[in-house]
């Protein structure tokens, strides 16, 4: 055997659970297939900008502890999310908006889901509201969150589940980590490597062959070089993007195939799409028009536009401005090219103000990536379909469930409380994954802690 566990993965979940199998005795290996550690959580650096480019995970979700506690172990901190919002109205100009109030109407609305008999999708349970005057904002908005914080389609989305996410608190952004998710990757990393854990990049899985209490994966370099590796489990934390192809010739093969359980919790998790464009401004011109009427604006919304939310790094003070697609107007946007998405970004950008042309003398730089395309990611984050939290527990904690002691699985779509999406989701479950693993293994003291506590 050249290791005991494999794991699968250097994202938050990959990351977290070798280092918590790096207490033991346990040999680990992770294979990564990009040339960098985070995953779905990228850090651009910009030149002259302090803030990087958050290309992937940018936010931090309710509580996270794992999260929070990684930040105090960096020593870095979180910075909590404030300032205004400001929408688009229908008299064709930007008007304030209660933040709060908005998060709290849907909430509400979302409650009414958790009574309803059986569950249904968001859109037609949104569709009660069509004929009330008096909900039929509130419903519009929640619609709006919906695609937006979960990058998801309605018409396709789990009533059930978003209610639940709401009732969580989950889907509030309540902070982002001050210089970006990148510290925390290089902690996790830089532990890991110095507790004697092998980190592999650009090590693409081609097969995993297993039975039980044996694991062979087999590896192809960037160079073209074909390897394998062999140990006694694994923990596989490839995004349900990636795991619903696996019988692609082209993506990850099984051998033996998964269980017919397994497939079916991927029916039942969907990838939500996410169009991201970070625009880097020679300076901050919005906080300068109109008598800095906009100086301590954090969020822009208009309806109707191929990027219908912006926000600026407030309150941090930065030139770098986020546009944002998620869901039904991400799928929209399929196709376009990173100029054309740059330009509808820009100019819609500027199109708040009046000013588009102002906006496009003021960029210096923007840059985007397509997670739906990314062949190792194939989607930005998951979240449950119509019917996925039915049955023992629902698809995420079936999607989580291991495979004859020998195969494990994590990531934030097998995060069954909630956190499905967030990073501190992905952290918590590969800390689950390294506890069975080994108790599988016989690490009794590891596979005892149960959930990781944090002070």
């Amino acid at each position: 055997m050249d290791a005991d566990v494999i794991v699968i993965g250097a994202g938050a979940a990959g990351l977290a659970a070798a280092r918590s199998l790096a207490a033991t005795s346990l040999r680990v290996v992770v294979l990564e297939a990009r040339e960098r550690v985070g995953g779905r959580a990228w850090s651009l650096p910009l030149e002259g900008h302090s803030v990087p480019a958050e290309l992937g995970a940018e936010f931090i979700h309710g509580p996270a502890p794992q999260t929070m506690a990684l930040l105090r172990e960096t020593g870095a901190a979180a910075v909590d999310n404030g300032g205004e919002t400001w929408s688009y109205g229908d008299a064709g100009n930007l008007e304030r908006d209660d933040r709060d109030e908005g998060f709290g109407a849907v909430a509400g609305i979302f409650e009414r889901a958790r009574r309803l008999p059986e569950d249904e999708s968001v859109e037609t349970f949104l569709r009660r509201f069509a004929g009330d005057a008096a909900m039929r904002e509130t419903a519009d908005t929640a619609r709006q969150f919906v695609e937006g914080f979960d990058a998801a389609d309605p018409r396709i989305a789990s009533a059930y589940s978003i209610a639940d996410e709401w009732r969580s608190g989950v889907d509030s952004l309540s902070a982002r980590p001050l210089g970006g998710y990148r510290p925390i990757f290089e902690f996790l990393n830089d532990a890991c490597t110095t507790a004697g854990v092998t980190i592999r990049l650009s090590s693409i899985v081609r097969q995993i062959s297993w039975e039980r209490g044996a694991v062979t994966v087999d590896v192809q370099r960037a160079s073209g070089e074909s390897s394998s590796v062999r140990a006694r489990a694994a923990i596989v934390t490839l995004p349900v993007g990636v795991l619903r192809h696996s019988r692609d010739e082209t993506a990850v093969a099984f051998d033996p195939d998964l269980p017919a359980s397994k497939y079916a919790a991927l029916r039942a998790i969907e990838m939500g799409h996410v169009v991201k464009v970070v625009l880097a401004f020679r300076t901050a011109f919005w906080e300068r028009l109109e008598e800095a009427r906009y100086r301590d604006a954090a969020y822009f919304r208009r309806k109707g536009r191929p990027f219908n939310a912006y926000w600026t790094q407030y309150p941090v003070r930065s030139e770098l401005v986020t546009a944002w697609a998620g869901g039904p107007k991400a799928t929209a946007l399929d196709g376009a090219t990173p100029a054309e998405l740059i330009e509808s970004a820009v100019s819609g950008f500027g199109e708040f103000f009046g000013k588009p042309e102002l906006a496009r003398r003021e960029l210096a730089e923007a840059v985007v990536h397509d997670w739906t395309h990314d062949p190792f990611s194939r989607g930005a984050y998951s979240y449950v379909a119509l019917g996925g939290v039915t049955g023992s527990g629902g698809a995420r904690i079936a999607l989580g469930e291991a495979v004859d002691d020998t195969l494990f699985f994590a990531g934030e779509a097998t995060s069954s409380d909630n956190q499905g999406g967030t990073v501190n989701g992905a952290l918590e479950s590969g800390e689950r994954a390294a506890r069975e693993v080994a108790g599988a293994l016989g690490e009794t003291e590891l596979a005892g802690r149960g959930p990781a506590k944090h002070s």
